[in-house]
């Protein structure tokens, strides 16, 4: 969803156009989490220090992309672009609607007046606004946009008005302030109360601060302090063990983001924030704060280095960040294999004594991570002789599903930070059982509560419609069956199988990805087409399932995966001439069957394009278009075979003229439920 990035510069003059670029091109970078509207808010006046305290705040705010703003920020004829700040924070956002129209007064930063005194940046949803709105509004506030944020901004400025003292604190106030919300929030504050300095809080959403400076940091871990600290009452902010360096008057840079590809380009040491940490930043010092001291707190947050590299989240040669990443899964299932599989096994998570004594293992998920876990259930019940159940988290959520303490529960995401996901795993944690995460992002919210687990190593996935995360969950998922069969005499001669399988598995990958261009060619075939139906079943309906949701993710076409033994139970009466079907037929345990349903297809007049083996001559002589796979392992198959249809719903959507990355009403990161 919409996307947070803020700048502060301390001691480090900038001019107002050097730091107006700096959070259009965060802005640029958080660009593949869709969103319908973008705004910055940064200081007016003239930069001296003298004017400091006297400094108005500043709001740009455009419906449409960056650019659209951008183009807003030329036409400000008031705006001095050469005006030099030795101390700044600049905010931005890029907004998703939830609660009004894309609109400039839904942008954000909203504020909490005409005269803009604070205000604020948020992702999220704030679940009782609607009250908060209604004792503001008692208490004389007016209102004029639509969204959730704005009571936020309202809120901190009553606070403020009503204060008991006159030395409160910027992050006291935004303590105050998160103790009244409920809901999902990432916020950011700016206050022309609290000049040059920046607060910044998260519950249920990603929040990371860059720290860039050339003087040495003071410390790698930042102690926590707690409102309730006689420390905290006691300590100055020259009180260096809370702090990031030891003297006063250091210059030092600080990058708030919901996402590393936002600040990698200026800084890889960053930090992630928990649940309700309140992070400050005062007089060029960051320091991080907590109401209260809860069960499992960790009592610092750790200063990382982020292995990251601009490069990889740039498209290169490639069109489109999803054409690049479609590309790019030969590298990723390596980086996800790597280090992780030999001979004789295949070291990836913690606590696998512990997961081959349970009882149940439950694959939680959405979207496209729940189709990687569809793809790897059989093989999964096969390897661990287990019950494996495979569950949609919004749903699994809505069932009050029993949940043991004997049972093992898998949270599959790409970003680590899904709300359904979330909920469902502090659900689970509640009820004793042991989590498992398996992520692409390092630092996120599932990797973090989770017991153990995996990351992918997929690298960055920027495109909203998921390609390369899903080839390499499947191949984390299978990795982990063929660790728990690892001392079973019984499964030695199948596991050496996909052993074989998985180290052949990049050169198929790229064989199947040399079918580009026939792809193309079926894509110009089918763009016109109002709807396509995709058949499959055992390890194959996943990828119907996949096959299908990327088709409707970016083309907007209407697409449906269809489990092939189900054609006789109704999807059979929509085969007719016109009617465009893609059937996956592989030479596996359900090859005769799939056959039958072939031929089910065609005696309807129907015009199948068919996905199967490139020696399977048989199944090539029913249709007339087929895109022929390289032969694998039948557990694997479903990489080889789930490629063609990225492709082709990659090509469809360019031939309809639609942005590939950046689909309409979808985010890359769904952080509300």
């Amino acid at each position: 969803m919409s996307g947070i990035f803020a700048y502060l510069n301390y001691h480090v003059p900038r001019t107002r156009r050097e730091i107006l670029e700096i959070l259009l091109k965060g802005l640029l970078r958080l660009e593949y989490r869709g969103y319908d509207s973008a705004g910055v808010g940064i200081d007016g006046g003239n930069g001296k220090e003298w004017e400091v305290n006297a400094r108005s705040i500043q709001l740009i705010k455009q419906s449409g992309k960056v650019k659209a703003l951008d183009d807003e920020l030329t036409k400000q004829q008031d705006m001095d672009m050469d005006v030099e700040f030795d101390v700044h924070l600049g905010i931005a956002h890029t907004r998703w609607a939830t609660h009004g129209a894309p609109s400039p007064v839904n942008s954000h930063p909203q504020r909490s007046d005409k005269s803009n005194e604070f205000i604020v940046i948020h992702n999220g949803i704030i679940t009782n606004y609607k009250d908060l709105q209604k004792f503001l509004e008692s208490k004389g506030y007016e209102f004029e946009s639509e969204t959730d944020t704005e009571t936020i901004a309202k809120l901190v400025k009553y606070m403020y008005d009503n204060r008991e003292s006159e030395d409160l604190s910027f992050a006291t106030l935004v303590e105050r302030v998160t103790q009244q919300l409920e809901g999902a929030f990432v916020l950011v504050f700016k206050s022309v109360h609290y000049p040059g300095e920046a607060v910044g809080t998260r519950r249920g959403g990603p929040l990371l601060i860059g720290v860039k400076s050339d003087h040495k940091l003071s410390t790698d871990h930042i102690p926590i302090l707690y409102r309730s600290c006689k420390l905290l009452v006691n300590c100055s902010l020259s009180d260096t063990c809370h702090t990031l360096f030891a003297e006063e008057k250091k210059s030092v840079e600080y990058y708030f983001a919901s996402d590393a590809s936002a600040v990698i380009e200026h800084t890889n040491r960053v930090i992630f924030l928990e649940d309700d940490d309140v992070a400050a930043v005062t007089a060029g010092r960051l320091t991080i704060h907590r109401i209260k001291r809860t069960a499992g707190d960790h009592p610092a947050r750790a200063i990382q280095t982020l292995q990251m590299e601009l490069q990889q989240i740039m498209k290169g040669n490639y069109s489109s960040f999803m054409q690049k990443e479609i590309f790019e899964q030969p590298e990723s299932v390596v980086n996800t294999m790597r280090g992780r599989s030999s001979h004789k096994t295949l070291q990836f998570v913690d606590h696998i004594k512990e997961i081959q004594r349970c009882r149940r293992l439950i694959l939680i998920a959405c979207g496209t991570s729940y189709h990687a876990g569809v793809a790897t259930r059989q093989v999964l019940e096969e390897l661990t002789e287990l019950p494996v159940m495979v569950e949609l988290a919004s749903d699994f959520l809505d069932r009050n599903t029993p949940v043991f303490r004997d049972d093992v529960c898998f949270f599959i995401s790409q970003s680590g930070e899904t709300a359904d996901s979330l909920m469902a795993l502090r659900y689970c944690k509640e009820r004793g059982a042991l989590t498992v995460g398996v992520t692409n992002t390092v630092g996120s919210s599932i990797s973090r509560e989770t017991d153990c687990g995996v990351h992918i190593n997929a690298g960055p996935e920027i495109g909203v419609a998921s390609t390369k995360a899903y080839t390499s969950q499947f191949v984390a998922l299978i990795m982990f069956a063929l660790l728990m069969c690892d001392d079973r005499i019984s499964m030695q001669p199948r596991r050496r199988e996909i052993i074989q399988g998985l180290r052949v598995l990049p050169d198929l990958i790229k064989e199947v990805l040399s079918l580009d261009d026939e792809i193309q060619r079926l894509a110009a075939e089918l763009y016109q087409q109002k709807s396509v139906l995709i058949m499959g079943r055992g390890y194959h309906y996943a990828t119907c399932l996949e096959g299908a949701l990327k088709i409707k993710e970016i083309t907007y076409m209407h697409s449906e995966g269809i489990l092939a033994g189900e054609l006789k139970h109704g999807p059979l009466a929509l085969v007719d001439k016109l009617m465009p079907v893609i059937m996956i037929i592989m030479r596996d345990h359900t090859y005769t069957k799939c056959q039958n349903a072939l031929q089910q297809v065609v005696a309807r007049a129907g015009r199948p394009i068919v996905i199967c083996d490139k020696d399977d001559y048989e199944t090539a002589k029913s249709s007339s278009r087929t895109i022929k796979v390289p032969h694998c392992v039948d557990c694997l198959q479903g990489i080889l075979s789930v490629i063609p249809l990225q492709l082709l719903s990659f090509h469809l959507a360019v031939l309809r003229g639609f942005d590939v990355d950046c689909p309409r009403n979808l985010a890359k990161s769904v952080t509300v439920e």
